[in-house]
């Protein structure tokens, strides 16, 4: 088996600065998913994932590692294996975001918000200040337990209204007569594009 640093030397992007596409990797990685600084590889015979950033952003990779190591010890987090220059080495969670349970219908119970309520209060608890908390980085597990993923922002100093603006839409809408078993992506894309815009309801807006 290839050491965590050889894996992710092994990640070829092409040279694009606006969407770096992937080129080659190690056999080893399994594509799990990709976001706006990173690409994300389940280790093959291993619980771990390996994220490999961008060359633009190889400095988030230390900061995001520094945040998990804040955050060890607690249940809602996945634990940190290692990091080195331009990667991480976590935990796997297995399970379905909040974004892919409106999708394909899976429930979204109202002990599942309140478990990242509390989530949240536990990071602040640890001198952090939870950001960025959107759809895609709550995963729910089989056994019903919720999970953060991607805490890069978890140091912002800016105030973040945005999981409270979930929260309140959850509330306001979600398991209502009119709400739909299952959400179309192209109708989940529009409305975080609205949300982008201020054209949606905002907590604490004026």
């Amino acid at each position: 088996m290839k050491t965590a640093r050889e894996l992710a030397h092994s990640v070829q992007f092409s040279a694009s600065e606006q969407e770096p596409s992937l080129l080659s990797k190690a056999e080893e990685l399994i594509f799990a998913g990709k976001g706006r600084s990173a690409y994300v590889f389940r280790i093959k015979g291993t619980s771990k994932v390996l994220k490999v950033f961008f060359t633009p952003f190889h400095h988030i990779a230390q900061e995001e590692a520094a945040i998990y190591r804040q955050l060890q010890g607690l249940s809602f987090y996945p634990t940190l294996y290692e990091y080195g220059d331009g990667y991480l080495v976590i935990e796997y969670i297995e399970g379905q975001t909040f974004y892919s349970c409106l999708i394909h219908g899976h429930p979204v119970e109202k002990a599942h918000i309140e478990a990242v309520d509390e989530a949240l209060s536990a990071a602040r608890e640890r001198g952090l200040n939870p950001s960025d908390i959107h759809l895609q980085n709550i995963i729910l597990t089989p056994s019903g337990e919720v999970k953060l993923i991607d805490v890069a922002r978890f140091r912002q100093m800016k105030s973040c209204h945005q999981w409270n603006d979930l929260k309140r839409a959850f509330a306001t809408h979600y398991g209502k007569w009119y709400f739909p078993k299952k959400m179309p992506v192209p109708l989940l894309k529009s409305i975080a594009r609205l949300y982008k815009k201020n054209m949606l309801p905002r907590v604490g807006a004026s």
